[in-house]
């Protein structure tokens, strides 16, 4: 009984079926990845928006204790002990370097600031601040978030206002590009 032999060809490829299967797996493989970075850049921003409502409630919450702002509050020292300074109670948070250690020493943020150097930061790794823009015709208290992509901000602009980038309570420092390469300076006004 003979046994059945291999044949082999010297320079055999591969077919287009096998061809077919790996560039389908590659495609698989590269549509999961991307997927994954937009459900991380998805997070990335609802973390944004979230902080957003949080400090705008901590804000709000400030205000109804000490009937003043955080950071403009003219009686911050004697409202939240340990404070580094007072506010010149106008209404406007011009003091900006305070408010977030009058909101931490008041108890409605976490972390620790000495009201001069320490900035909050937001998902994104950037400055966020608490403010009021005395420059160009946004004006108003709000939160600002430096340092975000132009898709971040148009994110957050569509989530929670007009989506338009120079009107509405939520305003970016330019236009929406869409490239992935412009960092904005993001506010929301309250």
């Amino acid at each position: 009984m003979s046994r059945p032999q291999l044949r082999t060809k010297a320079g055999a490829g591969f077919t287009l079926v096998e061809i077919a299967i790996v560039l389908v797996i590659i495609g698989l493989l590269l549509g999961g990845v991307l997927k994954g970075q937009s459900l991380i850049d998805n997070a990335k921003v609802k973390n944004v928006i979230q902080q957003s409502t949080s400090l705008q409630a901590a804000v709000n919450a400030y205000q109804d204790k000490f009937r003043a702002l955080p950071g403009d509050d003219a009686q911050a020292i004697a409202h939240v002990p340990g404070a580094s300074g007072n506010g010149n109670g106008d209404g406007q948070i011009a003091e900006y370097q305070l408010a977030p250690q009058h909101l931490a020493l008041g108890g409605f943020i976490t972390g620790s600031f000495n009201g001069t150097t320490d900035f909050m930061t937001s998902a994104q790794g950037g400055a966020v601040y608490v403010f009021n823009d005395v420059v160009g015709n946004r004006g108003g208290n709000g939160i600002r978030f430096d340092n975000l992509p132009d898709t971040f901000s148009e994110q957050l602009d569509s989530k929670l206002d007009d989506g338009k980038a120079d009107s509405g309570a939520v305003r970016a420092t330019g236009p929406y590009t869409n490239n992935g390469t412009i960092i904005t300076r993001t506010a929301v006004f309250f």
